[in-house]
């Protein structure tokens, strides 16, 4: 039985908002971790196929200073919160969709 995959979840916690039709994510990196981990994990390319959007859509800004990088997702939320015919497409949603983000190395162990 192979271990299930390590996800962002593990190294990182979030917080999001939207406005119109644009999320903005911020990935918070856990005590642990260094912020420039986040960095050579959330490249536009990786965030843009996770929410299979164009690359042009995805845009990352450093806050090294406070921890966190900052996401800003572009035409995301199918003309917005209110508009949208989707379901629950708003930021928190988003954020706990990118914090499933499979990464590299071994799991961390489970203290349940």
């Amino acid at each position: 039985m192979s271990a299930p995959p390590r996800l962002l979840n593990e190294i990182a916690t979030s917080r999001a908002g939207d406005k119109g039709d644009d999320s903005l994510i911020a990935v918070y990196a856990r005590p642990s971790v260094d912020v420039e981990e986040l960095a050579r994990i959330l490249t536009p390319e990786r965030i843009a196929a996770h929410f299979d959007l164009p690359v042009e859509n995805v845009r990352i800004f450093g806050m090294r200073e406070h921890g966190c990088l900052v996401i800003h997702l572009s035409s995301r939320l199918a003309g917005g919160v209110t508009r949208s015919t989707n379901a629950d497409p708003h930021g928190k949603t988003l954020a706990f969709h990118l914090l499933d983000l499979p990464i590299e190395g071994p799991p961390r162990p489970s203290y349940r």
